[in-house]
């Protein structure tokens, strides 16, 4: 192998699903919003669709881990999404970097024994604050951000309670678990920092109608959309971190 093979980084996108169709048709799917922030010079991304089952390939081959957001239900506990979550255990367990995004931080959450489903108060949509936690100030991923930022969410079903020995990083007041780490090398988030304000915009359009059936004022959201830098930065640290892992 040479210099510059033994020096690249291989991350693995499990794809859990895709966007709407009108998104994907102004936007590209998923992992065409995740690549654009993971491929990074040295850096091998390769996406992995586990909707058709769990990778071929054991956790321990990656050095590290992207799970997306799905229109799929973890609650629901598909075949498939259990057979990605027993892949996941594994992953943490052999201490293999992890971030899960929406249905990626539930499914992670699910797979270490946490629990998984609908929100009580509803949906949660649009850009919002997130809150972090005292413990995120000596969090490897988390250490950088401000106290408070923006993100993207949209999400129906939540971590309603935690995996044993998770910590807890980050919050809002609607959603309590926003984020989490499990070991030294899983977190969850359940906001989207693979999103652009456009593509919340987006979400929120497609979404109007069924927003409007729940009492929900799209226009107030889309008003307030804006960009979220702070949250974004995750998936380059993400990948400083994998570099690091690696190196040691």
């Amino acid at each position: 192998m040479n210099a510059t093979n033994a020096a690249e980084i291989r991350i693995a996108i499990l794809k859990t699903g895709s966007t709407y169709t009108e998104l994907e048709r102004d936007f590209g799917d998923f992992e065409n919003w995740f690549e654009e922030y993971l491929n990074q010079p040295a850096v091998r991304t390769t996406v992995i669709d586990v909707t058709g089952g769990k990778p071929d390939s054991q956790p321990s081959e990656w050095d590290g881990i992207v799970v997306t957001g799905s229109p799929a239900m973890v609650s629901d506990k598909e075949a498939w999404s259990e057979d990605t979550a027993r892949w996941l255990a594994q992953a943490v367990t052999n201490e293999v970097p992890v971030f899960g995004v929406c249905y990626g931080h539930q499914l992670l959450a699910h797979a270490m024994g946490g629990k998984v489903g609908y929100h009580p108060n509803g949906r949660e949509t649009g850009t919002h604050e997130v809150e972090l936690t005292e413990a995120s100030a000596s969090d490897p991923l988390f250490c950088s951000l401000p106290k408070t930022f923006r993100a993207q969410l949209t999400h129906k079903q939540s971590v309603l309670e935690l995996p044993d020995n998770a910590v807890l990083l980050a919050r809002n007041d609607f959603e309590p678990h926003e984020s989490f780490r499990i070991g030294q090398w899983a977190w969850g988030v359940q906001f989207h920092p693979e999103f652009s304000a456009d593509i919340m915009r987006g979400y929120l359009r497609v979404q109007t109608p069924e927003l409007k059936n729940e009492g929900i004022t799209p226009e107030t959201l889309l008003d307030n959309v804006s960009p979220t830098p702070e949250a974004t930065s995750l998936l380059t640290r993400f990948v400083e971190l994998v570099r690091q892992r690696k190196a040691t």
